[in-house]
């Protein structure tokens, strides 16, 4: 059975300011690339013969024709797009990604732009994201197993910014390791991420990484945007502003999921854990403010790079059924309250917890949860004497006796991190939702 398996991922780069000459020669395919695109889109292209037809007599490399005539029938079969954004970017099949390196530039990396006709491509150096450094090298290294998929240049103002799609080897983590650790994370607003390790069943080593900085930014970015489109200021200062902020939250999200995925690693056969909140958002109804704070935050865009890094470190990730992971008492399984924000308190007088630290307590829930797909979940409130063992979302397929006198993780001060944030990285966070789950229920 083969260890690896393909994962992709997007390299990101910034090109250099280009001559003159090099700019109205970019500006100008990019153009004549969106005018073939709408055409197309208009024109109901389903096949890529009848994209070919239409894209044919466009002034365009054939590696933007090529990419046209794979895209625009995906927009109408499996898209099923009504209208086109008028920012489209420019795009490429792999054959355009051809690079240069040469260790002596003051920028090592080189592109080879496509141009329509025979001998007028171009070279322009290429400024790379520093954290994707180790993966161009694996894409530049002849021996690598690492290979260029679709490229897209897209322009915002006055700069050129160049995605690469690549497939690369990983570690295969489809299946469970033996004797695992599972470490369940609990994504919040007021902590950004909660991890909690469970070793033999019992909560260990907790990590809070404050979300107070995040949560702050998505307010300021908020009202600065609304201020500056009711003083109808122009287009250009409004995506400045929502670039910035984007970026800072993009830039915390990041060292967020590393963080988090350093923790996991410092555990025996980590499994990572997390809530499933895909189909959450079609039930999602807290009002409108409430709607539009919880849509509005990253919570599946942090998730994701967890994820994306996970893969990267060999962990596994597991998603599971977010319901009554905040409001269930993580040892006796009753249902409990939460008197505060930061504090669960579980009603069964016979449990152990009293008073736990409610974003532990849930990631801790979320850990214990083996099976996603259960048709129920293990809950019982107190009085109820049925048997815990034998629930297929329940703590271990095996049932595992508990110490008579368990240790109790109280109020007290856990160890907490609160991310930085610069400006950096990439526009564009995914708008998540919220769910019952999460460390914010009340």
């Amino acid at each position: 059975m083969s260890t690896t398996q393909t994962a992709t991922k997007t390299l990101e780069a910034t090109l250099a300011p280009p001559t003159q000459c090099k700019e109205q020669r970019l500006q100008q395919t990019l153009s004549e690339y969106r005018d073939a695109l709408h055409d197309a889109f208009e024109q109901d292209c389903t096949t890529m013969s009848a994209t070919n037809d239409v894209v044919t007599p466009y002034n365009l490399p054939y590696q933007a024709k090529d990419a046209l005539k794979s895209y625009v029938p995906k927009l109408h079969n499996t898209y099923n797009a009504q209208e086109l954004d008028d920012e489209h970017p420019l795009r490429f099949v792999n054959r355009a990604g051809k690079f240069d390196r040469d260790s002596t530039r003051e920028y090592e990396i080189c592109w080879n732009v496509p141009q329509p006709g025979r001998g007028t491509n171009f070279w322009i150096p290429l400024r790379l994201n520093p954290e994707q450094e180790e993966l161009w090298d694996d894409l530049l290294d002849d021996g690598s197993s690492t290979k260029v998929g679709e490229l897209r240049l897209q322009k915002h103002r006055k700069t050129w910014t160049l995605h690469v799609t690549v497939e690369y080897e990983v570690e295969d983590t489809t299946e469970m390791p033996e004797n695992p650790t599972r470490v369940g994370f609990d994504i919040g607003e007021s902590m950004l991420v909660t991890g909690c390790a469970l070793q033999h069943d019992t909560p260990t080593k907790p990590l809070l990484i404050n979300g107070n900085e995040a949560k702050q930014l998505r307010k300021e970015m908020f009202t600065t945007l609304k201020r500056l489109q009711e003083r109808d200021a122009s287009e250009w200062r409004v995506e400045e502003r929502f670039s910035y902020y984007q970026n800072r939250l993009t830039d915390i999200i990041e060292k967020a999921s590393r963080e988090s995925v350093e923790y996991a690693k410092q555990f025996e056969n980590p499994v990572i854990m997390m809530e499933d909140l895909a189909y959450i958002r079609e039930s999602l109804d807290y009002g409108k403010y409430m709607n539009r704070r919880l849509h509005a935050w990253a919570f599946a865009r942090l998730q994701g790079r967890i994820e994306d890094k996970a893969r990267d470190a060999g962990i596994p990730v597991r998603y599971v059924h977010p319901q009554y992971t905040s409001q269930m008492c993580h040892s006796c399984k009753h249902i409990g309250y939460r008197p505060r924000q930061a504090e669960f308190k579980c009603k069964n007088p016979e449990c152990h917890v009293s008073m736990f630290q409610a974003d532990i307590n849930a990631s801790a829930n979320i850990a214990r949860r083996v099976d996603p797909w259960g048709e129920s979940l293990p809950w019982k409130r107190a009085g109820d004497d049925s048997p815990q063992d034998g629930s297929r979302s329940d703590t271990a397929t095996t049932h595992r006796e508990t110490s008579e006198t368990p240790s109790q993780m109280t109020l007290t001060a856990f160890r907490e991190s609160k991310p930085s944030a610069s400006v950096h990285e990439t526009r564009g966070l995914v708008q998540p939702t919220r769910t019952e789950g999460s460390g914010d229920d009340d």
